[in-house]
This record gives structure tokens, sequence and C-alpha cells, in this order.
């Protein structure tokens, strides 16, 4: 049966009026970003409702609300290890279980929350960050971020320099990305397809090497989910973001990160940053 998604318009200026409701099932919302069982990105127009204005969910019995909710994408219910949860709230603690099976320690998911496309990404920074950089012990690290003109935009580090950023600061092994490509705002997913990218390895310094990237099967663009950088958005409005790093392909640059917070063991994000909302409209 198909799964009903409801999403509302984003519109510049939000009256509280009356709104009409726009219903987009599950197999429509991954005909607008990714199919994986055909293994090809079909992107369709929505006439006069652009993909990007149907980000924001409403009621919480669909997704609407702060909880971050498992997506199995058609295709990827039996590959998956969370394939047997969509649109259950994701829990700190599954994704600690799911850990404890890869070579790496670090564990994925695709995600939905409030109506847009996230990945959470679980990574042992805790336990490997005391001790010296070596293959397949992946930790955080916090890298100094350039525009795609080669301007020098900040570091990773200012999650826990500067206040403004401070709802950003890395915890519980834990981040939340917003999954929309900058290149054509295509949904880059976890480990849902195989390739040296997408692997179940890590190398350091936030380069191509090593497995257990954000994959955009659109065009390739790669993103490493322990690349911690500040880097700046071009597209639209310009403005700043703390991100991970896009590592290779044809993506401008990262994705942004969005703050959270564990509610118990529940997983809840938080609308701290909104500049990157629309980057895709």
């Amino acid at each position: 049966m198909s799964r009903n998604f409801r999403l509302r318009p984003l519109t510049e200026s939000d009256d509280h009026g009356q709104e009409k409701s726009n219903l987009i099932d599950r197999r429509d919302f991954l005909r607008y970003s990714f199919n994986t069982a055909a293994g090809v990105i079909t992107m369709a127009s929505l006439g006069s409702i652009g993909f990007a204005s149907l980000l924001m969910g409403q009621a919480s019995a669909d997704g609407g609300d702060s909880a971050v909710r498992f997506w199995v994408p058609t295709g990827a219910e039996d590959t998956v290890w969370y394939g047997d949860s969509h649109l259950q709230p994701m829990s700190y603690d599954a994704f600690v279980q799911a850990s404890a099976n890869s070579n790496t320690g670090m564990a994925g998911a695709q995600g939905v929350w409030s109506g847009m496309p996230v990945n959470v990404i679980y990574v042992p920074d805790n336990e490997n960050k005391g001790s010296g950089l070596a293959s397949n012990k992946p930790r955080f690290q916090y890298l100094e971020g350039y525009s795609d003109g080669g301007k020098y935009v900040g570091s990773g580090f200012e999650v826990t320099e500067k206040p403004e950023y401070s709802s950003l600061s890395i915890h519980d092994n834990l981040i939340i990305v917003f999954s929309r490509c900058p290149h054509l705002c295509c949904i880059p997913g976890w480990q849902l397809v195989t390739n040296d990218y997408t692997n179940d390895s890590w190398e350091a310094g936030g380069t191509e090497s090593g497995g257990n990237k954000l994959f955009c099967i659109c065009h390739s663009s790669r993103f490493d989910p322990t690349a911690i950088e500040k880097n700046s958005m071009g597209r639209g409005t310009p403005f700043d973001y703390i991100g991970i790093k896009k590592v290779g392909g044809p993506a401008p640059n990262g994705m942004p990160l969005v703050p959270f917070v564990l509610n118990g063991d529940m997983i809840e994000a938080l609308p701290d940053f909104v500049d990157w909302y629309a980057y895709c409209s």
C-alpha cells in the first residue's frame, strides 16, 4: 500500500492563514528524488509547486514533528538495516546496535525530518578521537572550508568556538545532514548503492580515499560525513554554514548540518538554522 506524506508549500511569509494541503505518496517522493532499485535519478516537474517548496511537513502523524524518522527507499526494504522501520522515529540505540555490525563502527540511515530529507550518521568519535589517526578508526575531523571559487570561509572548529554555532556542536557520536545535493538538489544516500565510495572503510583527511561517503547517484558527488567544515552557499542569497565536506564530483560544496538533541532515546532535530532551507528552490 502506498504511504502518504503530507507537505505544505513554502512561502516567503507565513500569515498562518488557510493552507492548501499537498499529498505526496512514497512512490512520488522517490520519483522526485531517487530510486535505488532502478539505480537512477529521475527528476520530474511539479508544475507551479517546485520540489523545494514541498519540504516542510505539518502534522506529527506524517513526520512533521521534531522526530527524525527512518525513510526506507522502495526496493531497499531487504538491504538496509532499518528496512522494517519506515517512518518510525529514529532511536539512538538503533544506531549503536547497527554500528556493532560495521567494520568501522559507523552506521547511517536515510531519514526524513519535518518533510525534509536527511541522513543520520553515527561515528565512533568518542572511542577513537584519543588515539592516533589510523585506517578504519573514524572520528570527526574539523577542517578548513573554502568556497567553490577557492576563497577561505572558515573552520569546522567554529562549532565549538563560536556561540552562534553552539547548537551544532558534535555530540553523542551523531550528526544529521540536510540531504540535498548542492549540485542539482538530488538526495544523496547512505550505502544505498555499492561502490568504492560507499564500502565500509575509512581514511583520515577528508579526501576521496576510503568509503562510508554519502553518495549521490545523480552525478556521483561524494561527501565525507566525518569531515566537518565551514563553507559558503552561493545559490540564491549567499550564506555561510557548518556542514560536511564535498570530496568529489560536480557539487560546488558540501551539505549543511542540522542541529539535534536526544530526548531520552529519541533523535529530535532542531530548527535553529534555516538559511539552507531553500537553497534548492
